[in-house]
C-alpha cells in the first residue's frame, strides 16, 4: 500500500461510490457548488461594500439609508444561497455515505452467509467482525467530505477565472499557491498509507482476541488465565495505540503546513495588492475582493486535503472488503424441491469422501443409509469422522466425492428452502439468542410457530417442565448465550427449536450429552411416539442412547467398519464392544463424582 497508486486508487473507490449512489452524490455537488460559487461572489461583494460604502462613509463621515439597505440584502441574499448550499451538500454526502455503508455491510454479511464452512474455519470471527464494521466505515468514510471537495475544485476554476479577470499579479499568487497545496496532500496520503494499512490490521487483530477472550471467559476464569489474557490483549492493544500515534504524527506534521499555505498566500496577496494600488493598476475593491477570497479559500481547500488525506484508509478497508466479496467457494444450491412430501425422509450417503481444506482426510468411501422413520446412531472413537457426516447430513459441506441424498434426491440438486425445511441440525454445543423462550424456539420462520406448536416442541425435548415453572414462561429473557439456563436446558430449549420447525429429518450431534440420561431416553422415546415423527441420525456416546437406536454404525478412521443392531456389534466387532465399554466406565465415574459432590454439599450445608 505504500506504493504512488494510493491516489489513483483511492479515487476509483470514489468513482464507485459515484456509480452506486448518483442520486445523493449529484445533491451533494450541486450544493457543494452552488456553496462554492456563492462564496467566490460574497468576495466580491464585500469588496463593493467596502470600496464603495464603507470606505466613503468615513472619508464623508455618513451613509445613505438606501445604500445600507441594499448592503445589508446583498448580505442576507448570499448568506441564505450559502446556507442553502451547505444543507444540501451535508444531506447528499450524508445520504451517500451511510447508505454505501448499510449496503455493503449487508453485502458483507449476504457473503458470510454464502460461503462454505471450510472459508469460514480459516478466518478468525474477529477479523470478520472488522471487514463488516470498521472495514466497510473506512472504504466509505472519505464521502462525507468527497462533494465539497468538488465543490472545491469547481471554486478553484471559478476562482482562478476572477482572479485572473481582477488583476493579473494576484491571480499569480494563487497560481503558485494552489498546486503547491495540491502536492502536499498527494505526498501526505502516500506517507500515510503504510501507516494505515498497518492500523487497519491491528484493528482486526485487536477485535480477534476480544473476542476470543469474552467467548472463552469461562475457560479462562476456571484456568486461571486472566493474567496472561490480559496480557495478551495490552500488548496488541499497545501497538495499535503505536500505530495510532504514528498516524497522528504524520498528520500533525503536515496540517499546519497545508493550513498555513493559503494563509501565506493571502499575505503575498496582500504585498503584491499594495505594490499594484500604489501604481494605480488594481483599486481598492479589487485588493479588498482578492485578499478576502483568499481568506475565504482556506477552509475549502482543506476538503481537498481531508479526502487525500482519508484516501489510505479508504483504500485498505475497501481492499480487505472486496477480499472477502470475492472469495470463491460459494455452495450453489439446485432448484429441486421436496414440496408435498410428508413423513420421515430417507438420509444415504453412498462412497463419500471428504477432506480438510488442509488436506488431511477423514472419510473415505462412507455408505450408509438412515430408512424413513428410524433411528441411526453413529458410534466411533475420537476423529472417526461422525461429526463430519453429521455436517455432510445438513449439507454444512460437501463431499469431496460420493453423493448424499435425501429421499432419493442429491442434496446438492435440491434449494436452499428445501433443505432447511426438511433436514434440522441439533449440535453438542447449543447456541442460544439473547431473546424470549418463545423468541428462541420459533426464530421468526416464514410460517411462525403458534404458542401451542412451541409447547408441543417443548413437551417432545423435555422441556416443557422447566419453562412452564420461569415466572415469565414462554416470555423469559434467556440472557446472551442463555446464561441463565443450565447446560441441560440449553440443549433441550435448541432441540426444541429444531423440533418447532417440523423437520422430516433430525441430526442430532451428541446434543443430549449434558442432560440425565433418563430425560435423554424420554427424549427420544418422545421423537418415536410424536404426531409428526422423523427420522433420526445421532452421534452417540452412551450405552443407553444408543441401545434406544433401530440401528447403529460404528466408524473408524473415517470408514464404516460395521453396521447392525446394538446386540448384534457388542458381539461380533471387538472395537465397537471395547469402545461402547469406555463410555459406559465414563458414564459411571461421572456419576460417582456427582454422586460424591452432592454427598459433599450436603455434609457442609
Amino acid at each position: 500500500m505504500a506504493d504512488k497508486g494510493v491516489v489513483g486508487k483511492g479515487m476509483r473507490v470514489l468513482m464507485r461510490a459515484v456509480r452506486e449512489e448518483p442520486g445523493p452524490f449529484a445533491i451533494g455537488v450541486g450544493g457543494a457548488v452552488l456553496h462554492s460559487i456563492v462564496t467566490i461572489g460574497s468576495s466580491y461583494v464585500l469588496g463593493k461594500i467596502v470600496a464603495r460604502i464603507a470606505v466613503p462613509a468615513i472619508e464623508q463621515g455618513r451613509v445613505s439609508f438606501g445604500a445600507m439597505v441594499l448592503a445589508v440584502a446583498a448580505v442576507l441574499a448570499v448568506s441564505a444561497l450559502k446556507v442553502a448550499g451547505m444543507i444540501a451538500r451535508r444531506l447528499g454526502a450524508g445520504a451517500m455515505q451511510f447508505r454505501l455503508q448499510a449496503s455493503y455491510r449487508r453485502q458483507v454479511t449476504r457473503r458470510y452467509l454464502r460461503l462454505p464452512l471450510s472459508w469460514h474455519q480459516k478466518h478468525s470471527t474477529g477479523g470478520l467482525l472488522s471487514n463488516a464494521n470498521a472495514d466497510v466505515e473506512a472504504a466509505w468514510y472519505p464521502i462525507a467530505p468527497f462533494p465539497f471537495a468538488v465543490g472545491t475544485l469547481v471554486m478553484l476554476v471559478v476562482a482562478a477565472v476572477a482572479l485572473f479577470a481582477t488583476d493579473w499579479a494576484m491571480a499569480l499568487v494563487g497560481l503558485a499557491v494552489f498546486p503547491m497545496v495540491f502536492t502536499l496532500n498527494v505526498i501526505y496520503s502516500r506517507r500515510m498509507s503504510p501507516r494505515v494499512t498497518r492500523v487497519q490490521e491491528l484493528r482486526a487483530d485487536v477485535s480477534t482476541i476480544a473476542h476470543e477472550s469474552f467467548d472463552g471467559a469461562l475457560v479462562v476464569k476456571t484456568m486461571g488465565r486472566e493474567t496472561e489474557e490480559t496480557e495478551r490483549f495490552a500488548a496488541k492493544a499497545d501497538e495499535l495505540r503505536d500505530g495510532l500515534i504514528r498516524v497522528g504524527r504524520i498528520r500533525g506534521a503536515f496540517d499546519p503546513i497545508i493550513d498555513s499555505l493559503p494563509n501565506i498566500g493571502t499575505l503575498a496577496v496582500l504585498v503584491v495588492g499594495t505594490w499594484r494600488l500604489s501604481t494605480h493598476a488594481a483599486t481598492l475593491e479589487d485588493v479588498t475582493s482578492v485578499v478576502f477570497l483568499f481568506t475565504v479559500l482556506a477552509f475549502p481547500i482543506r476538503a481537498i486535503g481531508w479526502v487525500l488525506g482519508e484516501l489510505p484508509r479508504s483504500v485498505v478497508g475497501w481492499e480487505r472488503v472486496a477480499k472477502v466479496l470475492a472469495a470463491t467457494g460459494d455452495m450453489e444450491y439446485g432448484g429441486e424441491s421436496l414440496a408435498g412430501r410428508t413423513g420421515p425422509a430417507a438420509l444415504e450417503f453412498e462412497d463419500v469422501d471428504y477432506a480438510y481444506p488442509d488436506g488431511s482426510e477423514v472419510l473415505h468411501g462412507v455408505t450408509l443409509a438412515v430408512p424413513a422413520g428410524k433411528t441411526v446412531a453413529l458410534v466411533g472413537p475420537t476423529g472417526s469422522g461422525k461429526s463430519t457426516i453429521a455436517s455432510l447430513a445438513t449439507r454444512l459441506v460437501d463431499p469431496d466425492s460420493g453423493k448424499v441424498r435425501v429421499d432419493g434426491r442429491d442434496v446438492r440438486d435440491l434449494d436452499h428452502g428445501a433443505l432447511a425445511r426438511t433436514i434440522a441440525l441439533v449440535q453438542q454445543v447449543p447456541f442460544v439468542f439473547d431473546d424470549t423462550i418463545r423468541g428462541n424456539i420459533s426464530l421468526e420462520r416464514d410460517a411462525v410457530p403458534g404458542d401451542d406448536e412451541v409447547w408441543a416442541a417443548l413437551r417432545t425435548a423435555q422441556a416443557e417442565g422447566f419453562v412452564a415453572k420461569l415466572d415469565d414462561g414462554l416470555d423469559t429473557e434467556v440472557g446472551e448465550r442463555g446464561h441463565s439456563l443450565s447446560g441441560g436446558q440449553r440443549q433441550r430449549l435448541t432441540l426444541a427449536r429444531a423440533l418447532a420447525g417440523g423437520p422430516r429429518l433430525l441430526v442430532l450431534d451428541d446434543a443430549t450429552s449434558a442432560v440425565d440420561p433418563r430425560v435423554e431416553a424420554a427424549i427420544l422415546g418422545a421423537l418415536r411416539e410424536s404426531e409428526n415423527p422423523a427420522s433420526v441420525l445421532v452421534v452417540a456416546y452412551r450405552r443407553a442412547t444408543i441401545a434406544l437406536a433401530d440401528e447403529v454404525v460404528y466408524l473408524e478412521h473415517g470408514k464404516v467398519v460395521a453396521t447392525g443392531t446394538h446386540r448384534e456389534l457388542l458381539e461380533n466387532v471387538p472395537g465397537y464392544a471395547n469402545l461402547v465399554t469406555a463410555y459406559e466406565r465414563e458414564e459411571a465415574e461421572r456419576a460417582r463424582e456427582g454422586a460424591f459432590a452432592d454427598s459433599e454439599e450436603g455434609v457442609s450445608a
